[in-house]
């Protein structure tokens, strides 16, 4: 069998497909950055409807990568989120990514108020003034805790909201459209933490794209 066994050659053709294949009126409206990262979408799902259901609102690809060369802190509503981080990158940046939703004490503490470990996990992050970049792929209730709970002090910087679900997924990023903080969408139901992931790693790959 002849394939194609090279991982960047892969990703390479990958990528010249997706261009070929976008709609070109979307493709035309959007700026070099957002692009790389409507692409980088598209490759992770496989979903070209993707294209039609991001939405970047006020700058945050230059928001997003102004905290990223500070070298900031990244909190992350999922493990998966986590994992799926290009590390080496991250780490030449200088910067840091961390969740909270396994810690034992927030699960204590959403156990005794009757709130889920996502709520609690995303008020203790906003308590760290390191921290300006987050990142949401699974939990309704931990962008609706973020929008009832942000700082004062020019945070976050960035949200990637992307929670994926039938239940208040949609509405947290209707609401979340509504601020003026640099975010990144994806309306409707769809996302999840892939999808957050993809949409990062195309930013900091702006930065920095020695792999």
């Amino acid at each position: 069998m002849s394939y194609v066994k090279e991982p960047m050659s892969i990703e390479q053709k990958s990528f010249e497909i997706i261009d070929q294949e976008m709609d070109q009126e979307l493709k035309s409206r959007l700026t070099m950055e957002e692009l790389a990262v409507v692409k980088r979408v598209i490759h992770t799902s496989g979903d070209f409807e993707y294209q039609q259901l991001i939405g970047f609102q006020h700058n945050p690809i230059e928001e997003g990568i102004k905290a990223l060369s500070e070298g900031t802190k990244i909190y992350a509503d999922t493990n998966m989120i986590c994992a799926g981080v290009n590390k080496r990158t991250l780490q030449r940046l200088g910067c840091e990514v961390y969740t909270h939703v396994s810690d034992e004490e927030v699960a204590k503490e959403a156990k005794e108020k009757g709130e889920t470990r996502s709520m609690i996990g995303m008020k203790k992050a906003l308590e760290d003034p390191q921290t300006s970049i987050f990142i949401i792929g699974n939990a309704p209730t931990a962008l609706f805790t973020l929008l009832e709970n942000r700082k004062t002090d020019n945070r976050p910087k960035l949200v990637i909201g992307v929670p994926v679900g039938f239940v208040g997924a949609e509405e947290s990023k209707k609401e979340l459209e509504k601020t003026d903080l640099p975010s990144v969408v994806i309306r409707g139901r769809k996302g999840g933490s892939t999808i957050g992931v993809a949409i990062f790693n195309a930013m900091m790959y702006l930065v920095d794209n020695d792999r």
